[in-house]
């Protein structure tokens, strides 16, 4: 069993990037990435601790894309070097994200919700802050009574509080996960929320700029259609992978290791990362 889509402390997860890989190598997982988004911050922890207890480590991120209707996530998987272009994007993204969350932060008080932004970077000592720990915030305060409640009425795209990130477009995702030695994966590809015939069109047009797989199997789509996305990813000549998109206590529904309809995640999927 292994786990090709992660989260760790150093984006949006509960776990830090070494307790993370010491869960893996408890759960007697064979592989695990580690694809924080928009940080490369706790791939070195992770990496040690899982060469520590003898699981293969995949390092990684996820790059949120500029796309409408829905949302684009690339996964750049099996990076070799987190030291050039894409340390400097990821960091402009994460840059973005902070003057992001202050935007939210006064929309928030103008509607009369008291609370400042500086609670939630001192709370983080100095991790990144996502939209699930506003919904933290909001649920401390009282506003909503679940972290979902407050996606569906606040934080989610057109919702009243909702704003818009910095993403990088395509061609440059792309670029600079090829430049780290990394391979580029379409991430959840029903959240771009298109038809399957534009998704087909789309698929084939990525190609063109180099995407080279499709994370087929994630929790948040049914089996059925995971395996027509695999079906669909193999016949045009992709890689395609599975991952648990894991964040811990933030997302309870998610299993490390298991993906769509609770389904184990096969070794077998670590063949997209040969070269």
């Amino acid at each position: 069993m292994i786990d090709l889509h992660t989260h760790s402390t150093a984006s949006d997860g509960t776990y830090d990037p070494e307790a993370l890989a010491d869960l893996a190598a408890d759960r007697k997982l064979t592989a695990l990435a580690l694809t924080d988004h928009d940080s490369l911050s706790g791939l070195a922890e992770a990496r040690a601790e899982a060469l520590r207890r003898g699981l293969r480590f995949i390092p990684g991120v996820e790059i949120e894309v500029a796309f409408s209707p829905g949302e684009f996530h690339l996964l750049g998987l099996d990076l070799r070097d987190t030291e050039g272009a894409i340390r400097e994007a990821v960091g402009r993204l994460a840059r973005s994200r902070d003057e992001r969350n202050e935007r939210i932060f006064e929309r928030m008080r103008a509607a009369g919700i008291e609370g400042d932004y500086g609670e939630l970077r001192e709370a983080a000592a100095g991790g990144m802050i996502g939209r699930p720990h506003i919904a933290d915030f909001l649920i401390a305060r009282k506003v909503v009574r679940k972290k979902q409640d407050a996606f569906d009425k606040y934080l989610g795209k057109g919702r009243p509080f909702y704003v818009a990130k910095e993403c990088l477009e395509l061609k440059e995702a792309v670029r600079v996960i090829y430049e780290a030695g990394g391979l580029p994966i379409v991430a959840h590809p029903l959240s771009l929320f298109v038809s399957w015939s534009r998704l087909g069109s789309l698929f084939l047009e990525w190609k063109e700029l180099g995407i080279a797989g499709i994370e087929a199997w994630h929790p948040t789509a049914r089996p059925g259609h995971c395996q027509r996305l695999e079906k669909m990813a193999r016949d045009l000549g992709f890689r395609v992978t599975a991952g648990s998109d894991f964040h811990g206590a933030n997302r309870p529904d998610r299993r490390l290791g298991y993906t769509a309809g609770d389904r184990p995640i096969a070794d077998s999927y670590l063949e997209a990362l040969d070269r």
